[in-house]
C-alpha cells in the first residue's frame, strides 16, 4: 500500500505541482482579505452571561468612546498660561478631526464656586475658563481636589491634567449593535432559539464591514493625534490612553511580529540548514515548501474570514517550523538513502524515502494536530478559535510535506550527499551505548529530574496584568501605566446598582435613602488600595455639598438642580451615571493594575461582600465592564488546562494505539511526552510566570509537537528490531533508532528551540513567553526521547519480543 502510494506521488509530480501553482495563485489572491482583529472583544468570552450583562449595560447607560490625551508639563508648572495655551491648542487642532464630537478639558468645564450658580440666572455654560479666563492661580482653586474632575481631567498630585476626546458613534453600528444585544438579552434568562441565532449572526455580518471601516479609521485618527501632541512635545509629556488605543497598539504588535519573526525564523532557518547539510539544495526547496505552506494557510484565513488575534499571532512562525521538521525528516531518509544506495535514480531515491517515512511523518502531523485540536476544548472563545486556526494549518502543513516536497524533489539531479558530522554522530553513539549499559540510572536520573521540575506545578497561578504583557520601554507600556498611575486606573469596572422606585408621589428623581445608600457603596469601593478613580452621581451631589458651604442639599434642592441643568452640563456633572428609566445607578470604577500584590479574584470577592455589608441585597448589585471579564478569563484557566490535557492524553493515546497497535508500546510512547508537559508547567510555577491566553496553550502545544519525535523514534526502532536476544534485538533497535532519525530529532529540536528563542525579542511579553517555553519544551522532549524512551523499549519491548521468539521456537 505504502510503495503503491510513494509511486503513484512520484509519478503524479507534474500534476501536483500545476495544482500547487493554482492554489496558491488563488490564495496569493485571498491574502488582501487576511485581517488582524486586536480588539479588547478577541480576549472575551463570548456570549456567556457576564458578556451579555456588559452589553446590556453599555446599551442603558450608552458611554461614550473616547481617549484620554494626558500632558504633563515638562518645565513649566502645570497652572500657567503656558499650560492653558498648550491646551487651548492641542484643543483646537483636535476639534478639526472628523469623528470628533466634543474635546472637554479643564478649559471648558463649569467651575462653579456656589450653588447660586446653579439655582439662579446664572448661564453655567459661561463659567468656564473659556469665557471667564480665570488666573492660573483661580484655576488651582477652583480645579484642585475636584470631587468630579480629579482623576479625570486632573491628576490628584496636580502634575497632570488630561484631555477627553469624545467621539460621535456611527448611528448604523449603534443601531445594529443595539439589535444584537436586545436578543442576547434574552439568553439571561434562557436559550436562544435557532431562528434567534441566525439573526444575531446576520446582524454581526451586516456590522462587520462597518467594524473594519471603523477600525481603519481610528488608526488614522490615532496617527493625526500624535502627529498633534508632537506640536508640544518640547514642552510636555504626552500619553494617549483608552481601549480602542490599545487595541491599535495591539495591531501594530502583531503586524510586526508576523513580518519580524516570520523573516527572522527563515533567515536563521536557512543558515541552520546550510550549516547541518552544507548543500545550498537543502536550503531553497524547503524554504520554498515552507513559503507554500504559509502562503496557502494565510489565503485560507482570509478567504474564510479567520481573523488572527493575540492569541493566533504566532501561527506564522507555527507554520514554517511544523512544516520543515516533517521536511527535515524526508529529507535526512533521502540522503542515508543515496548514500547507501548511490545507483538509484532521483525517482527510485524518492520512492524509497517515501516508502519509510510517509507513514511516520503522516501519523507525526496527526499527533501534532491532536495537540491543537484540543484547544478546541478550552472553553476560551479566543484559544478555541486558535485552535481552529492550527487544525487548518497542520492540514495544509501535511498536504504540502507529503505531496508538493517529494514532487519537487524529483526535478533535482541524483548527486552524492555529504556525510554527516562526526562529533553529532558520536554524540548520539554515546546516549545509544549508555541506555543499553546503565539503564536504571537513565530511568532514575530522567525520573528525579523532571518530576522535580513538575513539583513547580503547585506553584502555578493565574495572577496577572494587561499592562504587564508588554516591555516596559514600549509606548502602549508606557501609556497604560501613567494613565492607571496618574488618572485613577486602567481597567474599568462598572457596579449597577437596581434602586427600585423613587418614592410613592414619584416626584424625586433620587431620594435621600438612595444618595445615602450610594455614598456608603462608594466609600466601601474607594477603601480597597487598587481602587483609583470612582465615579457616580454621589460626586455630584460632593461638589453640591462643597458649594453649599459644607452643608448637604436636601433631596428635592438636588432634584431642583438636576432638572434645571441643560442637558450636556448634567453630562458633563453627572455623565451616563443614572437611568431614571431603568431605575439603575452606575458606578464607573477604574482599577489601578499596576497596584503592588493585587489579587484580583479576592478583590471581586471583597468588594461583592462590602457592597452586601452596607445593606444593599445581592441582587441589588451587578459588577461588570473589561475588570469582570478578564477575570473571568483568568478564573477559567485552571479548568481549562486540565481539561486540553486530559483530552490530549486520552486522544494521543488512542492515536498511538491505532498506530502501534500494541498497547505496552502506545503507553510507553506516551511516558516521555506526559513528562514534557508536567515539566513545562512545573517550570512556569517556578519561574512565577503566570498562566494567562497564550501559556495555557503550552502544554497542549509542546505535547503535540513533541510526540512527533516519540513516533519518528520508535517507528525507527520498532523498524530496526530484529530477531535474537533481548540485547540483540534492543542493539539493532537502537542502532536504527539513533541513525538518520536521530539526526532529524536532532536537527528539528535545534530549529524549533532557536526560531523560538527569536519571540525573545518581541514587545509584547506573552509572546517572550511562548517562544521561551516552546523552545524549552521541545529541548525537554528531546531529552526524554533520546534517553528514557529507548529505555523502556529496551526492557519492555526487546525483552518481550525475545520470549516470544524463543517460544515460537520451542514450540
Amino acid at each position: 500500500m505504502i510503495t503503491k502510494l510513494a509511486t503513484a506521488i512520484v509519478r503524479a509530480r507534474w500534476l501536483i505541482i500545476l495544482t500547487f501553482a493554482a492554489l496558491v495563485a488563488f490564495f496569493a489572491y485571498q491574502i488582501t482579505n487576511f485581517r488582524i482583529d486586536a480588539s479588547a472583544d478577541t480576549l472575551l468570552v463570548k456570549n456567556n452571561t457576564l458578556y451579555i450583562q456588559n452589553q446590556v449595560v453599555n446599551q442603558t447607560f450608552s458611554p461614550d468612546e473616547f481617549i484620554l490625551l494626558a500632558y504633563e508639563p515638562k518645565g513649566h508648572e502645570l497652572f500657567s498660561n503656558q499650560t492653558f495655551d498648550d491646551i487651548q491648542s492641542l484643543s483646537d487642532e483636535i476639534k478639526k478631526l472628523e469623528r470628533v464630537k466634543s474635546v472637554t478639558s479643564i478649559l471648558t468645564v463649569p467651575l462653579i464656586n456656589d450653588t447660586s450658580a446653579l439655582t439662579g440666572d446664572t448661564d453655567v455654560n459661561a463659567l468656564t475658563w473659556q469665557q471667564q479666563r480665570y488666573s492660573p492661580e483661580q484655576m488651582e482653586t477652583l480645579i484642585e481636589g475636584h470631587p468630579i474632575f480629579t482623576d479625570l481631567l486632573i491628576n490628584k498630585q496636580g502634575t497632570a491634567t488630561a484631555i477627553q476626546i469624545v467621539f460621535e458613534e456611527n448611528s448604523e453600528l449603534a443601531g445594529i449593535e443595539e439589535q444584537i444585544t436586545s436578543i442576547q438579552k434574552q439568553a439571561l434568562t434562557g436559550n436562544l432559539t435557532d431562528e434567534q441565532q441566525a439573526k444575531i449572526n446576520a446582524l454581526q455580518a451586516q456590522a462587520d464591514p462597518i467594524r473594519q471601516q471603523l477600525s481603519t479609521v481610528r488608526e488614522k485618527e490615532i496617527d493625526q493625534l500624535n502627529e498633534i501632541t508632537q506640536t508640544v512635545e518640547t514642552r510636555a509629556n504626552t500619553y494617549m490612553g483608552g481601549s480602542y488605543v490599545v487595541g491599535q497598539h495591539l495591531i501594530d504588535i502583531i503586524q510586526s511580529d508576523l513580518k519580524m519573526f516570520g523573516s527572522a525564523i527563515a533567515i536563521v532557518v536557512a543558515l541552520l540548514l546550510l550549516l547541518l547539510f552544507r548543500t545550498i539544495r537543502w536550503v531553497i526547496f524547503p524554504l520554498g515548501a515552507c513559503a507554500v505552506s504559509v502562503t496557502l494557510t494565510m489565503g485560507l484565513f482570509g478567504w474564510l474570514d479567520m481573523r488572527t488575534t493575540v492569541i493566533s499571532a504566532n501561527f506564522v512562525a507555527l507554520q514554517l517550523i511544523l512544516t520543515l521538521a516533517v521536511m527535515i525528516h524526508l529529507i535526512g531518509a533521502y540522503r542515508e538513502i543515496s548514500r547507501d544506495n548511490p545507483d538509484l535514480n532521483q525517482s527510485q531515491r524518492i520512492i524509497e524515502t517515501l516508502k519509510e517515512k510517509l507513514s511516520p511523518c503522516f501519523y507525526a502531523t496527526l499527533t501534532t494536530s491532536v495537540g491543537f485540536g484540543s484547544l478546541i476544548f478550552s472553553g476560551l472563545q479566543p484559544v478555541v478559535d486558535f485552535g481552529y486556526m492550527m487544525l487548518s494549518a497542520m492540514g495544509i502543513t501535511m498536504i504540502v510535506s507529503l505531496l508538493l516536497f517529494p514532487a519537487l524533489l524529483t526535478m533535482l539531479s541524483a548527486k552524492q550527499e555529504t556525510s554527516e558530522y562526526q562529533f553529532i554522530t558520536g554524540i548520539l553513539g554515546y546516549l545509544r551505548r549508555m541506555n543499553l549499559a546503565a539503564p536504571k540510572t537513565v530511568i532514575i536520573t530522567i525520573l528525579v529530574l523532571f518530576l522535580g521540575t513538575a513539583a513547580g506545578i503547585t506553584r502555578l497561578n493565574v495572577e496577572n496584568s494587561f499592562i504587564d504583557y508588554f516591555a516596559k520601554d514600549t509606548t502602549v507600556y508606557q501609556e497604560l501605566a501613567f494613565v492607571d498611575q496618574e488618572f485613577g486606573g486602567s481597567t474599568p469596572l462598572d457596579i449597577i446598582l437596581d434602586i427600585g422606585q423613587s418614592d410613592d408621589k414619584q416626584q424625586l428623581v433620587l431620594s435621600a435613602k438612595t444618595v445615602g445608600q450610594l455614598q456608603l457603596v462608594q466609600a466601601a469601593v474607594e477603601a480597597f488600595e487598587a481602587t483609583g478613580s470612582v465615579t457616580s452621581v454621589v460626586n455630584f451631589t460632593e461638589l453640591a455639598k462643597d458649594l453649599n458651604g459644607g452643608k448637604p442639599l436636601t433631596e428635592y434642592e438636588l432634584t431642583t438642580i438636576y432638572r434645571l441643568l441643560d442637558e450636556k452640563v448634567a453630562n458633563q456633572l453627572i455623565g451616563s451615571y443614572f437611568s431614571a428609566e431603568d431605575k439603575q445607578l452606575r458606578m464607573s470604577v477604574r482599577i489601578q493594575d499596576t497596584t503592588e500584590g493585587l489579587e484580583r479574584d479576592k478583590l471581586l470577592d471583597n468588594l461583592k461582600n462590602d457592597i452586601q455589608a452596607v445593606g444593599v441585597a445581592k441582587d441589588d448589585v451587578t459588577l461588570t465592564n473589561l475588570f469582570v471579564l478578564y477575570q473571568d478569563i483568568l478564573g477559567r484557566l485552571f479548568d481549562s488546562q486540565i481539561t486540553t490535557l486530559g483530552i490530549v492524553y486520552i486522544v494521543l493515546g488512542l492515536v498511538l494505539l491505532m498506530i502501534f497497535r500494541s498497547l505496552k508500546i502506545a503507553l510507553i510512547a506516551l511516558v516521555p511526552n506526559v513528562l514534557t508537559t508536567l515539566g513545562i508547567l512545573g517550570l512556569i510555577g517556578w519561574l512565577g510566570m503566570p498562566l494567562d491566553i497564550m501559556t495555557i496553550t503550552i502544554a497542549a502545544i509542546a505535547m503535540g509537537i513533541a510526540v512527533d519525535d516519540t513516533i519518528h523514534f520508535l517507528h525507527a526502532w520498532l523498524q530496526g528490531r530484529k530477531e535474537g536476544s533481548a540485547r540483540t534485538q534492543a542493539e539493532r533497535a537502537s542502532t536504527a533508532a539513533f541513525g538518520h532519525t536521530g539526526l532529524a530529532l536532532l536537527f528539528t529540536t535545534t530549529i524549533i528551540a532557536v526560531g523560538f528563542s527569536l519571540f525573545g525579542f518581541s514587545n509584547f511579553i506573552p509572546s517572550v513567553n511562548f517562544g521561551f517555553l516552546t523552545a524549552t519544551a521541545m529541548i525537554m522532549a528531546l531529552v526524554t526521547d533520546v534517553t528514557l524512551l529507548p529505555v523502556l523499549l529496551n526492557k519492555f519491548v526487546a525483552k518481550d519480543s525475545a520470549d516470544a521468539s524463543e517460544q515460537d521456537v520451542k514450540t
